[in-house]
């Protein structure tokens, strides 16, 4: 994470103004706010969310991610403005400024909780940077997505990283050189998006997500996005070791005593998070 755990000690008494912060019942639920710029990420709209992310990440009493958004358009991308050296700094934000550049995608990687990506409207350019590091993409039927760089002589080099796993590299590539917008079905079927849903059913959906997750060990899903990640930069004879050590681990929280305890005593585990 680009933020340490030192810096996001204050997160309570920080004032975020691209973002909606709301913390309750172990789920952090984050919302874009920038609605008169369709949610299009700029230095500060990025720090905030990689802040918030990051408090996210350390904590371990945050077992899930929501993003959100308001406004007609869920993400349009980075700000071009911003970008051609113009200063976007409407509001002032009182998020420490991180040591390094943000990395969006990054910093979704190394979150290592579940992220449920709530996308009721488009989502164009760099926002597939944030639902492509999202673990589940939830999308109204009629959400559009894609990938107009090339009309505006850029490529969405970053975008590619992201999507990567997502999708075979013909589909990729395609989706980058023709700019084709795909509908929320389209973009199901070729992996960006987990669910379509009907506009109405949105809200609940995420909502039945979050309370299926939540049956689960908090503790043993950290760690296993947590090995999701590293085994990428894993040899294939170095794989099964780390993830044996992984496995032990895991073997060794108090999640893991609980959920087997709960298993022998037949009865529903109350975990902790540990």
């Amino acid at each position: 994470m680009t933020y340490t755990e030192e810096q996001i000690q204050s997160f309570n008494v920080q004032n975020f103004v691209y973002l909606i912060v709301e913390e309750k019942e172990n789920v952090l639920t984050i919302t874009l706010n920038r609605p008169e710029k369709r949610n299009a990420f700029h230095l500060f709209l990025a720090n905030e969310l990689a802040y918030a992310l990051a408090y996210a990440h350390y904590n371990n009493s945050i077992w899930c991610v929501v993003l959100k958004a308001n406004g007609p358009t869920f993400c349009a991308g980075a700000d071009l403005k911003a970008f051609a050296g113009e200063n976007t700094a409407e509001k002032i934000s009182t998020i420490p400024m991180p040591n390094d550049i943000v990395k969006l995608g990054d910093e979704f990687n190394g979150l290592h909780k579940p992220c449920i990506a709530q996308v009721h409207a488009d989502v164009y350019a760099g926002g597939f940077l944030m639902i492509g590091g999202c673990t589940h993409v939830i999308a109204v039927e009629s959400a559009k997505f894609g990938l107009p760089e090339v009309k505006r002589g850029i490529f969405p080099f970053q975008v590619m990283a992201t999507l990567e796993p997502l999708m075979s590299a013909r589909q990729l590539l395609d989706l980058c050189i023709r700019a084709k917008i795909l509908s929320a079905k389209e973009a199901q079927e070729i992996g960006i998006v987990s669910e379509v849903v009907k506009e109405e059913n949105l809200a609940s959906r995420v909502q039945e997500l979050i309370a299926e997750i939540k049956e689960q060990s908090p503790t043993a899903i950290r760690l296993g996005l947590k090995a999701f990640q590293e085994m990428k930069t894993k040899s294939a004879e170095d794989k099964h070791k780390y993830l044996h050590a992984m496995l032990m681990d895991c073997l060794k929280s108090k999640d893991a005593a609980e959920g087997l305890l709960a298993f022998k005593e037949k009865r529903k585990p109350e975990w902790k998070g540990e």
